[in-house]
């Protein structure tokens, strides 16, 4: 009998400004088509095996069904803990369809990781540059780079540093930088790069900012 696979959601996850790429028990439960309580089971289980690879993380959540405000934990495992806790199910077809599907998932996060860190090194000349001009400026204001800065976040995503800052990390002391995807960088990046050339020419601010946010960037 030919097996179909059951259509996978997003596998893999990582929290704004970190590195490291995980998992959870749920999505391990639903995609290998075990029960939730065999998955945990395992995990309490084999908690010395898995501490070998890193600290088991977990966060404590509200049940969405519980009127009372009874709360969970959802496990966090990341590629070699999710791998090896998958070596102690029964290999199944949903089991070997799940274990292809994650090493894809991982391999794509890790690159998506990798894209960043290089959009983040070849941008810092950039923005050395914008702060330069706008240091060596002997008319800047105090407030300029925030100004500017701020003004390229709003052509790439209609909001403030502040603002996604708020929406992805409230609290974070990181920065919204680092809260972006190697997408969302580039597209940023591109925003202030065009910004930088229009400051670099001596166009002011008010100017440069009815450009930008008139329907959308100039860098468009």
């Amino acid at each position: 009998m030919t097996h179909t696979p059951t259509p996978l959601p997003c596998l893999v996850f990582l929290e704004a400004g970190d590195d490291e790429p995980f998992t959870t028990d749920e999505i391990i439960a639903s995609c290998a088509q075990v029960r939730r309580s065999t998955v945990t089971r395992l995990i309490r289980n084999h908690q010395k095996d898995l501490k070998a690879f890193g600290k088991v993380g977990f966060e404590i959540r509200a049940l969405e069904e519980s009127a009372t405000g009874q709360k969970e934990k959802l496990y966090h495992l990341n590629e070699q803990q999710a791998t090896l806790l998958i070596t102690y199910l029964r290999n199944t077809e949903p089991v070997k369809a799940f274990k292809r599907a994650l090493v894809r998932e991982f391999y794509a996060m890790r690159a998506e990781i990798a894209r960043f860190k290089a959009l983040r090194t070849e941008g810092k000349p950039q923005r050395r540059s914008l702060t330069d001009m706008i240091r060596d400026n002997p008319n800047h204001s105090k407030w300029d780079y925030k100004l500017y800065t701020d003004l390229a976040y709003k052509a790439a995503f209609g909001k403030t540093a502040a603002q996604i800052k708020k929406d992805r990390a409230p609290g974070s002391d990181r920065r919204t930088l680092d809260l972006l995807t190697a997408d969302e960088l580039e597209a940023y990046q591109k925003q202030e790069a065009a910004i930088a050339g229009l400051y670099a020419v001596g166009i002011d601010y008010e100017t440069t900012k009815a450009v930008f946010l008139r329907k959308g960037s100039a860098a468009e």
